[in-house]
């Protein structure tokens, strides 16, 4: 088996354990507040962020270089991971990754005024192509918008905000400062937010939140591994087969089927995606803002695969 091949099972596997992840969230997300759920996913977190921690000989302070960029990164990430987690909690699950998808579209265009990169037609018609298709999924006029649309849109846009911060200030930031601060600040916010949500959670809901983590954790693992072995250009489309656990998942555990409208919208956007990927995989591109995002959104509830990499010392996923 070549080593693309190798790559992107992992790749697959990976994504399954992510959405396996988010059905729990939407099952705990039916009961308790976002807020909740990522208080405490944030807090059972740390124990694995400690290990990662651990391992990060790189002498240095952790006090950021570049204080502002690292505040907009944090308020992002804590607006991409309370948002995306009330989405999944009222929206069907094909829906919320439909949305979700957006978000390297979107990178493409912070990657304009943030990294001076220059975007040209063809991917400026593949942003508008994908952008076409969230408004096929969302349909305004012929069905009412909720705060589910809005939040899987805000968490859409702060996953790309920071993406493309880290893209920005990664080569200064020492990468345990990158990953510490928003986990950090998501948990004293959540923390001051906790008493005015707070539901009381038996044990065995105790134990799903550790499931979120743990997963979260474990899929990261595996997309380190398959970054590792496969290029970045097979890799990085695997995140669109999350749409068909989504599909499975929502129609054993929740009863949902995906409307054609979703379904030739989620079909656009991640054509344009690929696109993009695929545009940004060519020999001798500079201009990779979507490859190097490597994993889903940032929540700042777990590291994000760029972090665990450079913190472990592995080397940065291969490119055509």
């Amino acid at each position: 088996m070549s080593s693309n091949a190798k790559g992107a099972i992992f790749a697959l596997i990976a994504f399954g354990v992510f959405a396996t992840h988010d059905v729990v969230v939407k099952i705990l997300g039916g009961i308790y507040s976002p807020f909740q759920i990522v208080f405490f996913s944030v807090l059972l977190s740390f124990p694995l962020a400690t290990v990662m921690l651990m391992q990060d000989a790189k002498p240095g302070t952790l006090l950021p270089v570049h204080p502002w960029w690292m505040a907009l990164r944090t308020a992002a990430a804590m607006v991409t991971g309370v948002c995306a987690f009330y989405a999944f909690s009222v929206l069907p699950l094909a829906q919320t990754y439909a949305i979700l998808f957006a978000s390297p579209l979107l990178i493409t265009i912070l990657a304009i005024p943030v990294l001076g990169e220059k975007v040209k037609l063809r991917r400026w018609l593949a942003v508008l192509v994908g952008l076409a298709g969230v408004m096929i999924v969302l349909r305004p006029g012929s069905t009412p918008l909720t705060l589910g649309h809005f939040a899987a849109m805000m968490s859409a846009v702060g996953g790309a905000v920071a993406s493309i911060v880290v893209r920005k200030i990664g080569a200064d930031e020492r990468p345990v400062v990158i990953l510490l601060y928003p986990m950090v600040v998501n948990f004293v916010v959540m923390a001051c937010v906790l008493p005015f949500v707070y539901v009381p959670m038996p044990i065995e809901h105790l134990g799903m939140l550790g499931i979120i983590a743990a997963f979260a954790w474990i899929a990261n693992r595996l997309l380190i591994k398959a970054y590792n072995d496969g290029e970045a250009a097979i890799i990085a489309p695997m995140q669109y087969s999350q749409i068909i656990w989504a599909s499975v998942f929502g129609f054993l555990f929740f009863s949902e089927t995906i409307d054609q409208p979703t379904m030739i919208g989620a079909g656009v956007i991640i054509a344009s995606g690929m696109y993009i990927v695929l545009r940004e995989s060519r020999g001798g591109s500079d201009n990779t803002p979507v490859l190097r995002t490597r994993s889903r959104s940032e929540t700042a509830t777990t590291p994000r695969v760029s972090l665990f990499m450079r913190i472990a010392g592995k080397k940065p996923p291969r490119q055509q």
